[in-house]
C-alpha cells in the first residue's frame, strides 16, 4: 500500500467526524405561540394557563421532543402573548402570531369576549377564496362561552360543554336533595362567560323543575355586594346559584355571611372551582358544589396536579385544558409531518388546521375527549365541593 493511500484511509475516520450530521439527527425549536389574560383582573387564569403549557413541553423535551416531518427532532418552545382580557389586545395578538415566520398554530385565549372576536377574523371556510379572513389554527384552553368553535373552521376548542355539565347538575340534586324547591342567581353581568352560562344554569334548573325567584346581578370589577345580597335575602330561596369567577364569587359569599344569608345548597360557576376561590373565602365557600372537568382523581391527573405544584401554581379545569393541548399537539406534529420551517410555514398552518379537524378523540387526565362536529370538545366531568378548604368529589356522573 502507497504511503498515500495509506494516509487518506487513516483520514478518512478523521474527515467524517469533523463533517455535519445529517438533518435527521438536528433537534431544533418548534415554537407554540399562546395568548390570554396575564394581566387584569382574571390574569391569574393565562398565568396558570402559560405554568402547565411550560411544564407539559418540558416534559416532552425531556422524553426526546417531537418528531417532525424530515425526521428532525424538534424542542418545544412557548411563547405566551398578554391579551389583557380585551378584544383588541386578543385580535392583535393572534395577527402578531400569524404574521411570524415560525407559528403555526395558537393555544388561547382566557377570555370568551376575546374568542368571539378572535374567531370572527378568521376565515369561515376553508379554502373559501372570496373569506379574506385569518387563515390561521387556533385552539382554545379556556374560553368557555358556548358554541364559539362553530364560527370558524379554523377553530376548535378543548373546554367543557357547560350545557352537559349544569343539566347533570340540577337532575343530581332533584334526584338527592328533594329539600331544594327554589333557587336566587347572581352573575357577574358585564363577563360574557359568566352571562352566558347564568343562562344555562337558569335554563336547567328551571327544566328540573326548580323555581328560580330571581336574580342579582354585578360587575367583574365590584368589590361591594350589599344591595344584591339584600335582594338575595329577601327571596329566601333554597339555593343559591353564583355564576361569577372566583374574585366577586368571594365577595358575594362574604356579604352573605355578614347579613345572614344562609341557603340550603350554593351552587357555583366553573370557573370558580380553583384554588383562589379557597384562598379567598374558604370558609364562606364551605358546601358550594361546581361540575369541573378536572380533579385529581386519575394517576395522569394527579402527576399534572404534582408538575404544576413544583413550579409553584396550582392545577385547575383551565390549565388542564392547556396541558392536554399540548400533549395532542405533540401528537398532532408528529402524525401530519409538520415541518415547523419558515418555508413550510404555511403548508404546517393547513396540516396542523387538518389534523385537529379531523381528530375523534384527544388525550384528556380524565379520560379520552370526545370531539363534535362542530369542533368542539366532549370531555369527562364530575362534581366537587368545598369542604375544610379544599375541593372534594361530590359526585362523578361519567
Amino acid at each position: 500500500m502507497s504511503f498515500l493511500r495509506k494516509n487518506i484511509l487513516t483520514l478518512i475516520p478523521v474527515m467524517a467526524a469533523l463533517l455535519p450530521l445529517p438533518s435527521h439527527s438536528e433537534t431544533r425549536e418548534v415554537k407554540i405561540y399562546a395568548f390570554g389574560a396575564k394581566s387584569g383582573v382574571v390574569r391569574i387564569f393565562g398565568l396558570n394557563s402559560e405554568a402547565a403549557m411550560k411544564a407539559a413541553a418540558e416534559q416532552i423535551n425531556k422524553a426526546g421532543g417531537v418528531t417532525l416531518g424530515d425526521g428532525s427532532k424538534g424542542k418545544l418552545v412557548l411563547e405566551y402573548l398578554d391579551d389583557r382580557c380585551t378584544a383588541e389586545e386578543g385580535i392583535n395578538a393572534l395577527r402578531r402570531i400569524a404574521s411570524s415566520a415560525d407559528g403555526f398554530v395558537a393555544v388561547g385565549p382566557t377570555c370568551s369576549n376575546v374568542a368571539e372576536p378572535v374567531f370572527g377574523i378568521l376565515q369561515k371556510k376553508v379554502g373559501d377564496a372570496s373569506d379574506t379572513g385569518l387563515q390561521f389554527p387556533v385552539y382554545t384552553d379556556v374560553a368557555a362561552k358556548g358554541g364559539l368553535a362553530s364560527m370558524s373552521q379554523w377553530a376548535f376548542r378543548n373546554v367543557p360543554s357547560e350545557a352537559n355539565m349544569y343539566k347533570s347538575l340540577f337532575d343530581w340534586i332533584k334526584t338527592n336533595h328533594p329539600e331544594i324547591k327554589t333557587i336566587w342567581g347572581g352573575v357577574e353581568k358585564d363577563f360574557a362567560h359568566s352571562n352566558a352560562t347564568f343562562n344555562v344554569m337558569k335554563d336547567f334548573a328551571t327544566k328540573a323543575g326548580f323555581e328560580v325567584k330571581g336574580q342579582s346581578e354585578w360587575l367583574l370589577a365590584d368589590t361591594t355586594f350589599s344591595n344584591q345580597v339584600r335582594e338575595m335575602r329577601r327571596g329566601e330561596a333554597d339555593l343559591v346559584m353564583i355564576s361569577a369567577h372566583p374574585f366577586t364569587t368571594c365577595g358575594a359569599l362574604k356579604e352573605m355571611q355578614r347579613q345572614g344569608v344562609k341557603p340550603k345548597m350554593l351552587v357555583g360557576l366553573t370557573s370558580s372551582s380553583s384554588v383562589e376561590t379557597l384562598q379567598g373565602c374558604a370558609a364562606q365557600a364551605e358546601g358550594i358544589i361546581i361540575p369541573t372537568s378536572f380533579a385529581p382523581v386519575t394517576d395522569d391527573a394527579r402527576k399534572a396536579a404534582q408538575a404544576m405544584q413544583a413550579v409553584g401554581a396550582s392545577m385547575d379545569l383551565h390549565n388542564a385544558a392547556a396541558w392536554e393541548n399540548i400533549f395532542t399537539l405533540k401528537d398532532l406534529i408528529e402524525k401530519a409531518k409538520i415541518m415547523a420551517k419558515p418555508e413550510t410555514i404555511k403548508e404546517d398552518r393547513l396540516k396542523m388546521r387538518d389534523a385537529l379537524a379531523s381528530m375523534k378523540e384527544s388525550y384528556g387526565l380524565l379520560g379520552k375527549v370526545g370531539r363534535t362536529e362542530d369542533r368542539e370538545a366532549v370531555k369527562p366531568f364530575l362534581f366537587v365541593q368545598a369542604k375544610k378548604g379544599e375541593w372534594t368529589v361530590a359526585y362523578k356522573p361519567n
